[in-house]
């Protein structure tokens, strides 16, 4: 059997996404394979998974993401999670969710981040980690991320308390990060001691699926992939016809002013001319993502990925 589409992977502990897609090429017998966002080892929940064709399409996901995370205060690591050597180790009994909160807000909106030292970000063609385990001290300068949320869950005081927070963000940013700089701002020092990623974009948490209910569904031939179409649901949408579905497949550029006067226009009737869009025959078959481009006297369907 033909897999092509989409697996919402909720990817445990210990495993690297590296070793979730090749872990899923073996159980569903598949060559292509990939993910959208790589997850750190120790960190768990939804990791989206493409199959087959539906690989080209990891690019137009979107980039919405969200976490529950745990961050212990009193510590500062390496890696600045509990996987990595402890740096600096002083309780901290006296700090105060009070205190906490009022630094939180420094962290909501389009902020700077400086990414952890063992990341996968690529310095001179070698990824920070190895850099890092070298010993190596590389200068990253601070990228912009966006935080749109954080909600506090829980707090527990103690000589090295623990604050759970929900976290909604945009793609690229470290929550480790938050972590180590929140632990600076309150003196105290600050590392991740536990993350699970919710929700990676659109897919939740709820829906996922574990390498053992996955094997299930498999051996009771039920697994079914999520469609492109669920996935890809905040692109526009453009239906065509099979004349002009023909002219798609052969990579031809069609003009949106023809394909919304054509006798299939009530389905057009508002077509958000931005790009890219869901292109789709009159029968529902998904045929891909097509960017709208200006020509010289009009704007112009061009495909980008014909499926």
């Amino acid at each position: 059997m033909t897999f092509e589409g989409f697996l919402n992977l909720n990817k445990p502990a210990g495993m690297t996404s590296h070793d979730c897609v090749g872990r899923v090429r073996r159980l569903l017998q598949l060559k292509r394979v990939g993910h959208g966002g790589t997850l750190d080892p120790a960190v768990t929940g939804v990791l989206p998974i493409a199959l087959g064709k539906a690989t080209r399409l990891l690019q137009f996901l979107q980039h919405h993401k969200a976490y529950k995370g745990t961050i212990r205060f009193g510590l500062t690591t390496a890696t600045d999670d509990l996987e990595g050597e402890i740096l600096t180790s002083q309780p901290a009994p006296d700090l105060s969710l009070e205190e906490v909160q009022t630094q939180l807000p420094n962290f909501i909106g389009k902020i700077e981040q400086f990414p952890p030292s063992f990341s996968a970000i690529q310095v001179r063609g070698k990824r920070l980690y190895e850099l890092a385990r070298k010993g190596e001290t590389v200068e990253v300068p601070a990228r912009k991320v966006e935080v749109f949320s954080l909600e506090v869950l829980d707090w527990r005081p103690g000589d090295f308390p623990e604050l759970d927070l929900a976290i909604s963000c945009g793609a690229g940013t470290y929550i480790r990060a938050i972590a180590r700089d929140l632990g600076a701002m309150l003196n105290v020092g600050g590392t991740l001691a536990r993350l699970t990623r919710t929700e990676s974009s659109g897919f939740a948490i709820e829906q996922s699926l574990s390498f053992a209910e996955l094997e299930i569904q498999l051996q009771e031939n039920k697994f079914s992939p999520i469609l492109p179409s669920e996935v890809l649901a905040h692109l526009g949408p453009i239906v065509l016809s099979p004349e002009y579905a023909k002219r798609w497949f052969q990579g031809q550029r069609l003009p949106i002013a023809e394909i919304i006067e054509s006798r299939h226009s009530a389905k057009n009737t508002s077509i958000p001319l931005s790009s890219p869009l869901q292109v789709y025959h009159e029968d529902g078959q998904f045929l891909g993502i097509g960017q709208v481009v200006e020509s010289d006297t009009n704007k112009i369907l061009a495909p980008q990925i014909v499926f």
